[in-house]
């Protein structure tokens, strides 16, 4: 996973698309069991976002930016069923969107709107995926591909997740904290404005729901 390395004025968030708990639970068992160390920290997620440093004084127009964004979309529906990879170029076997990627591409778009506070190109196309296995060794990918073909996934997406990584850059011994304190907080989730559409008045705007620290959390890489 590539963390970007903050100054001492900024902190390191994503935006990403949580799963729900019980389907959660199953992809982290194939990380456990293709031997990826990052299964407990890096809970399952579609990424929106992918880890960026923005300064910690613009938080709350990142907040105001992806409020907007969740008031403008409507619910979507996504299955994930399809087994991919992306060897040779990266070391990564993940599940894919039968159904759903289209509504993601465009809200990823969205939340990296060039006038808004999170306009950032990205390192590969975008391709909306969970991760079952990343940087593990070539007997784990295999594993990862063998047991995420019985995995079937079907959910509504309501809501996007803003994401704040809680670790901390090297000190000046060049030392770092442990891979279990690298997790991601919860700061706010966003409900989107689509689902009031049927009673709410026009003009309304879905609502922030602040949300207490989360141990580990969903991220937001190719993770």
């Amino acid at each position: 996973m590539q963390i970007p390395a903050p100054d001492a004025h900024q902190c390191v968030i994503g935006v990403a698309i949580a799963l729900p708990s019980h389907y959660a639970a199953q992809v982290r068992a194939v990380r456990e069991a293709a031997g990826d160390p990052l299964a407990e920290v890096v809970p399952p997620h579609i990424t929106l976002l992918p880890p960026t440093a923005v300064d910690v004084d613009s938080l709350e127009e990142v907040r105001r930016h992806l409020r907007d964004v969740a008031a403008g979309t409507s619910p979507f529906e996504v299955r994930l069923d399809e087994v991919g990879t992306f060897r040779p170029v990266s070391p990564v076997v993940y599940l894919g969107l039968r159904s759903g990627a289209e509504e993601c591409d465009r809200l990823q778009a969205r939340v990296r709107d060039r006038r808004g506070p999170l306009a950032r190109s990205l390192s590969f196309p975008f391709h909306p995926h969970v991760t079952l296995a990343h940087e593990v060794a070539e007997d784990g990918l295999d594993t990862a591909a063998r047991k995420g073909a019985g995995l079937t996934m079907d959910f509504t997406v309501t809501e996007l997740h803003l994401y704040r990584h809680r670790g901390r850059p090297a000190d000046h011994s060049g030392s770092r904290c442990s891979a279990s304190e690298e997790g991601w907080d919860v700061v706010a989730s966003f409900a989107f404005g689509g689902s009031l559409a049927s009673g709410a008045p026009a003009g309304s705007q879905a609502p922030v729901v602040p949300t207490a620290p989360v141990v580990p959390t969903a991220p937001v890489v190719s993770v």
